[in-house]
């Protein structure tokens, strides 16, 4: 490096040098935040308001596509009935719920 002042290339500044690394890695400590842990962070607390949010009665869509009605809550399970026919019941984790539909009620109308 060329030194502006005395025109000496064996005149740097070794803490200029530093300083200009350590800015550098905070700068991009703060992209890597603000692009990947972030949006991370948001989506998981959407995910974790949807999954408490779950009640008996509910139409959820899950993961694999299927639509069906809860008809039991428990801690990490639930269980769903799919379709018109009252045997299909299949206990499955929250996680796998994609999408929460509220029943309407005659007061929401």
């Amino acid at each position: 490096m060329f030194h502006f002042l005395t025109g000496d290339p064996a005149a740097v500044n070794p803490m200029g040098t530093l300083l200009y690394w350590v800015v550098l890695i905070a700068v991009f400590g703060l992209m890597f935040y603000f692009m990947a842990i972030r949006p991370q962070k948001k989506q998981q607390k959407k995910q974790d308001e949807l999954m408490s949010s779950i009640a008996i009665g509910d139409s959820v869509l899950t993961t694999a596509g299927f639509y069906g009605v809860v008809i039991d809550v428990m801690d990490e399970v639930i269980i769903v009935e799919f379709g018109n026919n009252k045997n299909c019941r299949i206990p499955m984790q929250k996680r796998a719920v994609v999408e929460v539909e509220k029943p309407v009620t005659e007061e929401a109308k």
